[in-house]
This record gives structure tokens, sequence and C-alpha cells, in this order.
């Protein structure tokens, strides 16, 4: 079988490196902190221009927290997918639920009739539905491609069996792609657990700040801090291992 890849950046330089390192798919967000936010136009045009090779994949999220949108979040949820979509980029990844944790139907619709012919993901809100299996056969039904999901678990290893039913009931309808601390250590056990076509994971190490002044006491964030004068960076080398330790 052969993987394919899908890591999750915030920058041109991750989509770069992704690049590089031998990745098939890039999902360009801002904000990972928050889990992953609709990143700027201007990083979307950024990022489709300086590569050659790799598709690059746009999270559509207006805002951190749930996945239950009201009618001015939809509406900017419906421009941005157009916007990234007339920019060039490959696909779009959404994710909209109603209050009682099923797939938001008609919201889908909106977003996905605003992507036109662009692949559709559905990211990891998935993991926050109330029935799995009835989420994903909505999902089959709406024609999305793929679902992100760690299997409703902390991580996609923990939740490898739920994982491994959702592939096995999705069968060729869409692909179900593991995620969530996805590392090169535990990478071929999923694998191997799931039977999943395609993988996504970060791979994010620490990077210095350039800044050579440095005030320590102001923080640009609210109580719950990054630290200021660290980057987090997508690191070509860590991609490759996890290539290289998937056994694909």
């Amino acid at each position: 079988m052969s993987l394919r890849y899908e890591i999750c950046i915030d920058s041109t330089a991750g989509a770069l490196a992704a690049e590089q390192a031998g990745a098939h798919r890039v999902e360009l967000c801002s904000a990972l902190f928050e889990g992953g936010l609709t990143p700027t136009l201007g990083t979307v045009e950024a990022t489709l221009a300086a590569v050659s090779a790799i598709r690059v994949h746009v999270i559509i999220r207006p805002r951190g927290g749930d996945f239950i949108y009201d009618e001015y979040e939809i509406a900017a949820m419906e421009r941005d997918v157009a916007a990234v979509r007339d920019a060039g980029a490959k696909g779009v990844v959404i994710g909209v639920l109603t209050p009682s944790g099923e797939v938001d139907a008609e919201v889908a619709k909106r977003l996905i009739g605003a992507a036109g012919d662009l692949s559709v993901t559905f990211h990891r809100a998935f993991d926050m539905t109330a029935d799995p299996f009835a989420a994903l056969d909505t999902l089959a039904s709406l024609g999305v491609d793929r679902v992100l999901t760690s299997g409703q678990d902390v991580t996609a290893l923990e939740g490898a069996p739920l994982i491994a039913a959702l592939v096995e009931r999705a069968g060729d309808d869409l692909v179900v792609m593991p995620g969530g601390g996805i590392t090169p250590r535990n990478v071929h056990r999923v694998v191997e657990a799931t039977g999943a076509s395609e993988i996504h994971f970060a791979a994010l190490v620490d990077a210095p700040s350039p800044a050579v002044h440095r005030n320590p006491h102001p923080f640009m964030g609210g109580e719950l801090r990054q630290p200021e004068y660290s980057r987090l960076i997508t690191s070509p080398r860590l991609v490759s291992e996890v290539i290289a330790a998937s056994g694909a």
C-alpha cells in the first residue's frame, strides 16, 4: 500500500518544508494553538506562489471553540471558501455541527457548493459527533472526499480501533484519514492498526526568535501564554522521519 501524507502547517515556509520532505499535501492553517483557523488570503496566495508540486488545502474555520456557527460566521466561511478557490487552492477543510452533535448537513452543503470542484475534507469536528458512524454516512452522502479523525480519542493511536471500523465502513466512498499525535515512534502502529491509506500529522519543532532586543515584561496574548521569543516551525527532517517510519 502506498500511503499519502498530509502535513498540518501554518506558514509558507512550512509548505516548502513539507514539499522538500516528500509529503503529498498540506493543510494550511493559522493559529495552530487554537487547533487551526482560516489563514489570511495573503498567506494562501504567497504559499501557492511558492510551492511547485505539493497540493495546498486550506482550513476554513473562523474561530476557535465549538463547531456550531451563526449566520454571520457561515456567510464568512462561504466567502472564504470562494476566495481560496479563486486563489488556486486544491482543496478546503471544513467542519460544521449541530448542537446535538450531528453533522450540520445544510451548512455543509452551502460550503461544499461554494467549493465547486475543490477537494473537500471534513476536519476533526468529526471527533465531536455523537454518532461517528451516522456522521460518516452523512458525509459520504454529501460527497465529502475525506474525514480527518483521531478516532474520537486523545490521539490516533488510542482511537485506532474506531478508525479501523470507520475505514471499513467507508470503503471506497471516502477516505478516513487518521490524525492526532502521530510521531515517528507510533506512525507504523497507527497505519497497521487502522488500514488507512492517508495520514495527517504536524512536524513542528522549536526555533528561537531572531529578535535581539527582548522585553520580558509585556505579553501579547492572554493568561495562557506561549513564549514570546520562540517559534514552532515545520521540520523537513521530522516529516521525513515520520514518512520513513510509516513502513509504507
